[in-house]
C-alpha cells in the first residue's frame, strides 16, 4: 500500500452506551483526535461517535462518524465530514480491521479528490492507542 492520505489518532471520551437485547447488541463510543498528513491537518471534533451492532448472526457493523477540522494543504480552512463502515465476526477480535471511508469536505482543493470514494481504511490498536489510516485505491 501507498502512504495514507489521513492518519487520525482516535482518543476515546467516557464510556458511551451500551445495550444488550434479544437482537444483538449495541455500542455507542465517543470520541475525539487528530490528524495529520501533506493534505490536511487538524482535530477529530469531540462529538464523533463509533456505533457498534452485533446482529444475530454474529456479525459486528461498525459505523464511525465524524468531523475533521482544520487547514487543507494550501493552509485554509475547511472541514472533512467522515463515514467509516466495517464488518467483522463479533467473536475474532483483531487488533487492525479494514474499513470502507466515504468522505464530504468543504474545501474546494481537496473536494474533487475526496468526493471520489475510491478509498480503504485500516484501524490499528498500537501501544499508544487507535489509529485510522486512509489510502487510496490502487487501479
Amino acid at each position: 500500500m501507498k502512504n495514507p492520505i489521513l492518519e487520525i489518532k482516535i482518543e476515546m471520551i467516557g464510556s458511551g452506551f451500551r445495550m444488550k437485547t434479544e437482537l444483538g447488541e449495541v455500542s455507542m463510543i465517543p470520541f475525539e483526535g487528530k490528524v495529520e498528513s501533506e493534505m490536511f491537518s487538524g482535530i477529530v471534533e469531540p462529538w464523533g461517535v463509533d456505533t457498534q451492532i452485533v446482529n444475530q448472526m454474529n456479525i459486528r457493523h461498525l459505523s464511525a462518524r465524524y468531523v475533521l477540522t482544520g487547514k487543507d494543504r494550501s493552509g485554509s480552512e475547511c472541514h472533512i465530514y467522515v463515514e467509516n463502515n466495517s464488518w467483522q465476526k463479533a467473536d475474532e477480535f483483531s487488533l487492525t480491521f479494514k474499513s470502507v471511508p466515504t468522505f464530504y469536505t468543504d474545501s474546494p482543493l481537496l473536494a474533487p479528490y475526496l468526493h471520489r470514494n475510491q478509498f480503504i481504511g485500516t484501524g490499528t490498536v498500537q501501544e499508544d492507542g487507535l489509529w485510522i489510516r486512509f489510502y487510496e485505491i490502487d487501479h
